[in-house]
């Protein structure tokens, strides 16, 4: 192995530069930190595999720095059904354009210009190395670093040692194999032929996104992004993979849908099996999983990149707390303690929604039908997507609770100093504490929160003439946060950097009561913390 003092160093190595690795890595990296990415690949991979992501997905991308990249590459979903095979209407959604997080609730995007955009933003970033064409073969554990070996297409080895090493590197993720994490698998998966389309002809696909819940043949038919669409095909139980695997096949499952050789540019056609498996931990020492190197789920609830971006929005705060000095060890136990709850959440969506879906027993799908179709006619359905945003009930909150403890907090237009947008473009990232009463501070701001760097933003009712806001005030331009602390009877809630609230509190000793807790779950080194956190503050 190379030794520590040949080796490159670094806070954090991370090995894997898809979405998840990129976004952890931007986060890092903005933040201040030493980030040396380790990709196999020379060169990034030129087609499309996940398809959207959701809200607070694209609040984190927009944290990330690349919210202008979502406008480009990315629209609306606008609205998503599922139909039998008879065509009946089972299930209908419609799709906001401003839903809770200040985005889209489900935004179809094509992935090459995303994660395009992320490599640009990463190289405009001084802290972060990517080494591509580096393929990770050595891990170990040490009591003042991680050390890595990387050995390149020609065979030379580099070493970097690192505070932490987070997988992001795949289903077949080296860190998790090299730090014998076990992982356990949910018993459900299907192969599905995937085929990336790029229609010639103009047309408008309505509805935008289709599910097709035939027992002959389960079939998704989604909106890749802007030009792009995406068929996806159930192969069946009597289908070997080699005939269905083939571009005449594939030609004769798009012409039903009138895609044809003559109207489309067939970009790429690959037939896929999806698991439902989670990582039984998540963090070995100073290693640390994210992504698919954590967790696979099947598509149907669209959460398998979402869930990733999450893990990099939850970990990358936390790290930076522990490497700044700021908190102690045991925070990172909140990464894997949050993060799989709601993971598991996802999965078990992902397989309740995928087992109705690829469902190839024609009664069984026709009582289905019967069971779907009365739903949606008296107005309810039994298999309604649930909501992928969910409360945090364990980790870094008061021990005791409390009003919007856990919750997302969602995001909504505010107007400052002759500006209006949203509420993360005009603040920033970090903690913040949001007031609507005054009388909160009538103590001051917390110490520690100060130490934190934590924005203090008063509320001002929409319709406050813009000149009034400014320093610490913004005007509640959507009448969004104003109702929602009102709703508990809230002074203040003071939110996290993953945008979860910490909690609300009612006057100024609740604040100070908060603050304090917090300050003893972070459980800082004696003597740490004088510096705050690196970059919270006007991180693009």
């Amino acid at each position: 192995m190379t030794s520590s003092s040949q080796a490159q160093r670094c806070d954090v190595a991370i090995v894997g530069y898809g979405p998840v690795g990129q976004v952890l890595a931007a986060l890092l990296a903005q933040r201040g930190h030493q980030v040396v990415v380790v990709e196999r690949w020379p060169s990034p991979y030129p087609m499309p595999r996940a398809v959207s992501f959701d809200g607070e997905s694209a609040r984190i991308l927009a944290s990330a720095g690349v919210g202008a990249a979502i406008g480009e590459h990315g629209e609306c979903s606008r609205d998503y059904t599922w139909t039998n095979g008879a065509g009946s209407v089972l299930l209908h959604v419609d799709v906001p354009e401003r839903g809770y997080s200040g985005w889209p609730d489900s935004t179809s995007m094509y992935q090459p210009g995303i994660e395009a955009a992320l490599a640009e933003r990463g190289a405009a970033l001084p802290g972060l190395r990517v080494l591509r064409g580096y393929q990770a073969v050595e891990l170990t554990d040490g009591p003042d670093s991680a050390e890595l070996v990387v050995e390149g297409s020609g065979g030379e080895r580099l070493g970097i040692s690192a505070d932490r090493v987070v997988g992001c590197d795949g289903a077949n993720s080296f860190v998790r194999a090299a730090t014998g994490i076990t992982s356990t698998d949910l018993g459900f998966s299907n192969d599905w032929l995937t085929c990336d389309v790029v229609p010639k002809d103009g047309r408008e696909f309505t509805p935008n996104n289709l599910q097709v819940c035939d027992p002959r043949r389960p079939a998704t038919v989604v909106s890749a992004g802007p030009g792009h669409r995406r068929w996806e095909f159930m192969r069946l139980p009597d289908e070997s993979v080699e005939e269905l695997h083939q571009a005449a096949a594939v030609w004769d499952l798009l012409e039903p849908y009138g895609i044809t050789p003559r109207n489309s540019e067939l970009e790429r056609y690959a037939l896929y099996t999806f698991e439902a498996r989670c990582a039984d931990v998540w963090r070995s020492g100073r290693a640390l999983l994210a992504g698919d190197a954590a967790h696979l789920m099947p598509p149907f609830a669209g959460q398998g990149m979402c869930s990733g971006f999450r893990d990099a929005a939850n970990l990358a705060w936390k790290l930076d707390l522990v490497l700044s000095g700021f908190a102690g060890e045991e925070l990172l136990e909140t990464y894997q303690e949050e993060r799989r709850a709601h993971v598991q959440h996802a999965l078990r969506m992902s397989v309740d929604l995928g087992k109705v879906i690829c469902q190839t027993d024609v009664a069984a799908a026709r009582d289905r039908d019967e069971v779907m179709v009365a739903a949606r006619e008296r107005g309810t359905s039994g298999v309604r997507p649930r909501s992928s945003v969910q409360r945090l009930t364990a980790g870094l909150l008061p021990a005791a609770g409390g009003p919007r403890a856990g919750e997302l907090v969602p995001q909504a237009d505010v107007a400052r100093g002759g500006r209006t947008g949203l509420f993360d473009d005009l603040v920033g990232g970090g903690f913040v504490l949001l007031v609507a009463d005054d009388a909160v501070l009538g103590g001051g701001v917390p110490p520690f929160l100060r130490e934190l760097g934590t924005a203090v933003v008063r509320l001002l009712p929409a319709g406050t003439p813009a000149e009034r806001a400014g320093g610490d005030a913004v005007v509640d331009v959507d009448d969004v946060y104003l109702p929602y602390l009102a709703e508990t009877g809230s002074g203040a809630i003071l939110v996290r950097p993953d945008f979860y609230a910490f909690g609300a509190v009612d006057d100024a000793a609740g604040l100070a009561a908060a603050s304090e807790e917090l300050q003893s779950r972070l459980a800082p080194p004696i003597g740490a913390g004088s510096g705050g956190p690196n970059g919270w503050r006007g991180a693009p």
